[in-house]
């Protein structure tokens, strides 16, 4: 275990610099902060051996930081995908010369495999999971693919001005 006065030297001593690129990382003063008391508190709880270096403290920032961007991206994923899935059940009605507009952009705008996906989505009432296992994707691979036609939709509806 290391020893708590060697812990308060460390940390007087590469404090700064581990915030300041801690924050370059996350873009946030507090957040960064907790980041870095946590690769101290975790080194007294830790059964590391007395000689830890700057650079063995810089990486366990980084990782932490980079630990907590995949959390927060998977965290959004989550989100846009549940706001994605709940988008089929708010039955929203089109007029049919809209509808017709959009089979349209479906079948000669999109790649074939956005064009797929979005026949079985919305056409089929498949959820993401279904659609992965039928087409041989992974679920992350489907939301992708959906979410970049529907902004293509989107973008081609609101250029043509319907």
């Amino acid at each position: 275990m290391i020893d708590r006065n060697y812990i308060e030297q460390l940390f007087k001593a590469h404090f700064v610099q581990m915030h300041r690129f801690a924050v370059m990382l996350l873009h946030d003063e507090e957040l960064a902060a907790d980041v870095v008391q946590d690769v101290f508190a975790s080194l007294l709880e830790s059964e590391a051996n007395s000689s830890v270096s700057g650079g063995y403290l810089m990486n366990a920032v980084r990782n932490r930081c980079l630990n907590h961007i995949r959390d927060c991206e998977i965290h959004q994923r989550i989100i846009a995908g549940y706001y994605l899935d709940s988008e089929s059940e708010q039955h929203i009605s089109f007029d049919d010369e809209r509808m017709s507009n959009i089979r349209t952009l479906v079948s000669s705008e999109l790649p074939p495999q956005a064009r797929r996906i979005i026949e079985l989505r919305f056409y089929s009432g498949l959820q993401f999971s279904e659609i992965a296992v039928e087409m041989g994707i992974s679920e992350t691979a489907v939301y992708r693919h959906l979410r970049k036609a529907l902004i293509l939709i989107r973008q081609k509806l609101n250029t043509n001005g319907n």
